[in-house]
C-alpha cells in the first residue's frame, strides 16, 4: 500500500512538478479559449448556412458538418500537423491544434445550433417579421436567444468535451497540461504528476458538469 501511494500520490513529487504543470495549464486554458470561441462562432455561421434556402450555402455547409463530424479529431490533428507540411504549409503545434479542433468542434457546435434554431416554431418568426423586423433582426433578437436557451445544456456539454479534447494536443508536443505532466513523469519516474494533472482537470470540469446536470433538471421540471 505504501508503495502504491508513493508511486501515484507522492506529495513531494507533485509539489516539485506543480510549476511545470501550472505552465501547461496556462497553455491549456489559452487553447480552450481560442478553440471554444472560434468553434462557437464557426458553428453558428455553419448552422445558419445549413438552414439557408440558398443551395450554394446550404449544401457546402451540410457537407462540411458531416465530413468533420465523421473524421476522428486525432486523425485530423495528425494530418494538419504532419501532413500539410508536405504541401508546403508548416504550422506551429499551437496553430495546428487550433485549426484541427476548430474544424472538428465547429461542426459539432453547428449541429447543436441548428437543432436549437429548428426547435423554435415558425410562427414566432412570422410574428416578428409582421412587426417590421428584418430577417436578420428577427434571427438575432427573437430566434437565437430562444434557440440558445433550448440547447444550452448541449452547448455546455460540448464545451466540456472540447476541454477534454485538448489533451490530444500532447501528440504534437504542445506543452499543454497532459504533455507537461507526462514530461514530469518521465523525469521523476513516478506517476504522481499524471494524477495531479487528472485532479486539475476534475477541478476545472466538475463545476461545469454539475451546472449542466442542475440546468437539465430545471428544464425537466418546467
Amino acid at each position: 500500500m505504501a508503495n502504491f501511494i508513493d508511486l501515484f500520490f507522492n506529495i513531494d513529487i507533485m509539489m516539485k512538478a506543480w510549476p511545470l504543470l501550472l505552465k501547461g495549464l496556462v497553455v491549456t486554458l489559452k487553447l480552450c479559449a481560442v478553440v471554444i470561441g472560434l468553434g462557437l462562432v464557426g458553428g453558428l455561421m455553419l448552422a445558419l448556412c445549413a438552414l439557408s434556402p440558398a443551395r450554394a450555402l446550404k449544401w457546402p455547409a451540410i457537407g462540411f458538418i458531416d465530413l468533420f463530424r465523421a473524421l476522428p479529431p486525432l486523425v485530423l490533428l495528425v494530418f494538419v500537423y504532419s501532413g500539410l507540411p508536405f504541401a508546403g504549409l508548416e504550422l506551429t503545434p499551437f496553430v495546428a491544434v487550433v485549426v484541427a479542433f476548430f474544424l472538428n468542434n465547429s461542426a459539432y457546435y453547428a449541429e447543436v445550433f441548428r437543432a436549437g434554431i429548428q426547435s423554435i416554431p415558425k410562427g414566432q418568426a412570422e410574428a416578428a417579421r409582421a412587426t417590421g423586423l428584418s430577417q436578420g433582426q428577427c434571427m438575432v433578437h427573437v430566434i437565437l436567444p430562444q434557440a440558445v436557451r433550448n440547447v444550452l445544456p448541449d452547448l455546455l456539454s460540448n464545451t466540456v468535451e472540447v476541454v477534454k479534447l485538448t489533451s490530444l494536443a500532447s501528440v504534437v508536443s504542445l506543452s499543454e497540461l497532459l504533455y507537461s505532466a507526462n514530461m514530469a513523469r518521465s523525469v521523476t519516474y513516478n506517476s504522481s504528476p499524471l494524477i495531479l494533472a487528472a485532479l486539475i482537470y476534475i477541478a476545472i470540469l466538475w463545476p461545469l458538469v454539475r451546472l449542466i446536470s442542475r440546468y437539465q433538471r430545471g428544464l425537466a421540471v418546467h
